[in-house]
């Protein structure tokens, strides 16, 4: 299947047409006023709009008057950048309202990006004719819709998800009450989640997200903002820059709902934790059992040897008594055997104790690990890595 893609401002469309693969239909036009005329236009599913190494205010306008027209407003709108661009340069480009933009790479991660804008345009369609059909049963039942109503509706139907998905789907259904829509990053300890209210994720938007995490609780740039809250990070793309007062309450509101979702996010974080030191005491209990095992044997066949020195010590003194006048030479040859047996005894149990010493080095292992007030999750998974499963 073939994709009719609209071009802006290319000059080398012939290196455009290979990069993006046989996939695409291009049609070139040197300005978005162009495309506001073309009778077929309902046919295209994309414009590509290129950043040149020029100024890339003019590409901005471009992005701008494309967002901007009703008959096209709804397609995505991706960027492609020559050059590298800095965050500012990306951010401005986000605000204009591109969907993405992509610097220079390889083919196949451009086509990858291209499809996925593609992709996420049809989820969001489909989302759209699906949001009468999306209400949960909380909601339904919550006849007061205020929007104390709404957070304290999430922050008891948070508790009930089981894994970041859950949590994730459960904010952005918070969200739809106060008519805003945005992009989410979890950040566990286990991994990072990007997604978007139909459950997928966005190239530009998990970038800027990850880029701005650490930039304080509020990033504003035009009529976005992101808001960041321990490992939760926001971005809302409708904020009513026209009304101060809503734009004021929902930034209060919905930051109490990423306070809920951290602390979610850290409850789950502290199950898996659980989970990982339930495996090291299975494990752990399991392989002290094989040890103990081995011990035990190890110090029967200690046992049995010592046995046999001391009969050796036992023979050596039968053979020489017959001789015992007791002069020099039988003293030294008594005193000689009985050294030979003591020294065997002696060597016998040192290759005992050497049994334990792998034991003994895992344990103390184990105790360094588990003395801190928090255990550290890399140093949990190691020590469940460092014991054999045994069949």
């Amino acid at each position: 299947m073939q994709y009719k893609v609209l071009v802006v401002g290319c000059s080398d469309m012939d290196t455009l047409q290979r990069s993006m693969g046989e996939q695409f239909s291009l049609l070139s036009v040197a300005t978005a006023q162009e495309t506001f005329h073309l009778p077929d236009l309902e046919e295209y599913k994309l414009i590509v709009v290129v950043d040149k190494l020029t100024d890339p205010t003019a590409a901005q306008s471009q992005v701008k008057a494309l967002k901007h027209h009703p008959a096209i407003s709804l397609l995505p709108v991706v960027v492609l950048a020559t050059e590298e661009r800095d965050l500012d340069t990306r951010l401005a480009f986000y605000d204009a309202g591109c969907d993405d933009h992509i610097q220079m790479q390889d083919d196949a991660e451009l086509q990858i990006r291209l499809m996925k804008a593609i992709f996420n345009r049809i989820a969001n369609e489909q989302l759209k004719q699906q949001l009468d059909k999306a209400n949960e049963m909380a909601f339904i039942a919550m006849s007061d819709t205020s929007d104390l109503g709404v957070n304290i509706q999430f922050l008891l139907d948070i508790n009930q998800c089981e894994n970041l998905d859950q949590a994730g789907m459960r904010l952005f259904q918070a969200l739809k009450s106060y008519d805003i829509s945005g992009s989410l990053q979890i950040r566990s300890r286990f991994g990072e989640k990007n997604m978007e209210a139909h459950g997928m994720a966005k190239d530009l938007e998990s970038t800027l997200l990850s880029e701005c995490s650490d930039k304080g609780r509020y990033v504003d740039f035009g009529k976005r903002s992101i808001m960041n809250y321990g490992r939760v990070s926001l971005l809302v793309r409708n904020m009513p820059l026209d009304d101060p007062h809503k734009y004021g309450a929902i930034k209060d509101n919905v930051f109490s709902l990423l306070q809920g979702l951290d602390a979610r996010v850290g409850a789950l974080d502290n199950v898996e934790s659980l989970k990982l030191e339930s495996q090291l005491v299975v494990r752990l209990t399991n392989r002290m059992t094989h040890i103990m095992e081995d011990i035990e044997k190890g110090y029967h066949d200690v046992m049995v040897r010592i046995a046999d020195a001391v009969e050796d010590i036992a023979d050596g003194i039968e053979q020489e008594i017959q001789f015992l006048g007791m002069d020099e030479r039988q003293e030294k040859v008594i005193q000689q055997v009985l050294e030979k047996g003591i020294l065997d005894t002696n060597r016998v149990f040192n290759e005992g104790l050497k049994m334990d010493s792998s034991l003994t080095g895992y344990l103390a292992e184990v105790g360094r690990v588990f003395a801190s007030d928090k255990v550290k999750t890399d140093e949990l998974m190691a020590l469940v890595e460092k014991i054999p499963v045994q069949g």
